[in-house]
């Protein structure tokens, strides 16, 4: 059985053997497992929030306006969007630097 420095060494041997396209698919393969993870777990986040809520400020008929609840799930779901728009703007970022790399010529608009 091999050992986790043997796999890690084996592994650096296979991917300085492999070209700089398979190197980057493969890195574009992990990045984009991490954010499929990470996206799970916002998702399960706010879900678990939004239980809190529920349970800490049940909904009732509160006259005009918003209630402190929807503006406590408001301001939520307000961040929640930041953080997805941040992560598409990393990606964004993460996908026009391989390209750089690679020596693709940028989209003209």
């Amino acid at each position: 059985m091999a050992t986790a420095s043997q796999q890690s060494k084996s592994e650096k041997s296979a991917a300085s053997d492999s070209s700089p396209v398979e190197r980057t698919a493969e890195l574009s393969e992990r990045v984009l497992d991490q954010v499929k993870e990470s996206q799970e777990s916002a998702i399960e986040a706010v879900r678990r929030f939004m239980e809190s809520v529920d349970e800490a400020l049940p909904s009732r008929g509160e006259g005009p306006g918003p209630s402190r609840r929807q503006e406590v799930i408001d301001s939520a779901l307000e961040m929640s969007e930041k953080l997805v728009k941040t992560q598409y703007d990393f990606l964004t970022n993460v996908v026009r630097s391989a390209g750089d790399a690679l020596g693709a010529s940028p989209k003209k608009s």
